[in-house]
C-alpha cells in the first residue's frame, strides 16, 4: 500500500508577514509545497491530504489543489478551534490554534494507511522524502512503530534571525528517546548558540546534533493514541488558553510510556524555509539553483 502525505497548512506565518503556503518562490510561481508534493510523488506516495483553515479554502483550491489534478489524488480537511472531542466545549477566550498534533487528528477519517507528516512551508529535499517513504514501507502493517527524519542542526538555521528547534536524542537501537525544544537558536560567528531557558544565558550548541523539522512517519494507530491523549490534554489545560498540543508532546508521551518506538532516520539535506521575510530571496535563489542543476524540472506539474 502506498503511503499518504499529510501536509500541515493551517498556520499563518506572522513573522513572515503573509500566507507563506501560497507564496510563489519557484521560477513559474511554484510554492514550497509544490516541491514537496513533487518529491513525494517520485518517492512513491499515493495520496496527499492537506490540513487547512476554512477561511482560505477558496484560494487554496484555486491556487494549489488545481495543480495536482492529473498528478496525485488529494483531499482537504479543516482545523478549527471548535474541533473538539465529544463532551468538550471551546473556551470563548481561546484564540490560539490547538497545535500540530491537533491538526493531525483532523485527518483521522481520511487516512487508513502509513502516512508522513510535514509542514507546508518547509523545504525538505528530495532525499528526505525518499528516506521517509522507505521508512514507512518498513513499518507498513505494524503498530506502535514509527519513524522520523532528523536533520543536522547546522543545516536548519536562518541567516536572518533566531529559530526554535527540537533537539533529538536516541538510544543504541537508533530509537528516539526525547525531543527537547531549544529556543533562539542562531549563528554567532563560526558557532551556533541557543538561549538556555533555565538561566537566560546564551550557550554554544553542537551544530551536528540531530533535530526534528516536523517530518514524521506514522501508522493509523497513531490517531487512536492521539485522540485519547488529547482528551487528557484538554482536561489538564482547561484554564490555559494558550496551551498547545504539538507533535513532540504526543511523541514524548508515547516514548516515555514505552507505548511506541520511533526510528530516527538521517538525511543529508539542507532544510530551508521562509521563517522571516528576508529569507525569501535566499529560498528563491536556492530553488533556482536546484532547477538549473536538474534536480527539478522548470515546470513541475503540466
Amino acid at each position: 500500500m502506498k503511503p499518504t502525505l499529510l501536509v500541515l497548512a493551517a498556520g499563518m506565518g506572522s513573522r513572515y508577514g503573509k500566507l507563506k503556503q501560497l507564496d510563489g518562490v519557484g521560477p513559474n510561481g511554484e510554492t514550497i509545497m509544490d516541491y514537496s508534493i513533487f518529491d513525494a510523488i517520485r518517492a512513491g506516495f499515493g495520496k496527499v491530504v492537506f490540513v487547512i483553515r476554512h477561511d482560505f479554502e477558496k484560494d487554496f483550491r484555486e491556487k494549489v489543489l488545481s495543480k495536482y489534478e492529473n498528478a496525485i489524488p488529494v483531499e482537504v480537511v479543516f482545523q478549527s478551534l471548535d474541533a473538539l472531542p465529544e463532551g468538550f466545549t471551546l473556551n470563548p477566550e481561546r484564540v490560539k490554534p490547538w497545535g500540530t498534533n491537533h491538526a493531525i487528528l483532523m485527518a483521522k477519517n481520511v487516512i487508513h494507511e502509513p502516512f508522513a507528516v510535514i509542514n507546508a512551508d518547509d523545504f525538505y529535499g528530495k532525499e528526505s522524502f525518499q528516506t521517509l517513504a522507505d521508512g514507512l514501507k518498513a513499518i507498513d502493517g505494524k503498530q506502535d512503530e514509527y519513524c522520523m527524519v532528523a536533520y543536522r542542526l547546522g543545516n536548519t538555521l536562518s541567516d536572518h534571525g533566531s529559530v526554535s528547534r527540537g533537539v533529538c536524542s536516541k538510544d543504541a537501537k537508533n530509537h528516539l528517546t526525547t525531543v527537547v525544544e531549544h529556543y533562539e537558536v542562531q549563528h554567532k560567528g563560526s558557532e551556533v548558540i541557543f538561549k538556555n531557558q533555565a538561566n537566560g544565558q546564551f550557550e554554544v550548541i553542537d551544530e551536528n546534533l540531530p533535530v526534528s523539522m516536523n517530518m514524521w512517519g506514522f501508522t493509523p494507530d497513531y490517531f487512536v493514541h492521539s485522540e485519547s491523549d488529547f482528551k487528557v490534554f484538554l482536561k489538564e489545560n482547561t484554564a490555559n488558553i494558550k496551551a498547545e498540543y504539538g507533535i513532540p508532546t504526543m511523541v514524548n508521551k508515547l516514548i516515555q510510556s514505552k507505548t511506541a518506538a520511533i526510528e530516527v532516520l538521517q538525511t543529508p539535506c539542507k532544510w530551508f524555509g521562509v521563517t522571516y521575510i528576508e529569507d525569501r530571496p535566499v529560498v528563491v535563489g536556492k530553488i533556482a539553483q536546484l532547477v538549473e542543476s536538474g534536480v527539478y524540472p522548470k515546470i513541475l506539474f503540466k
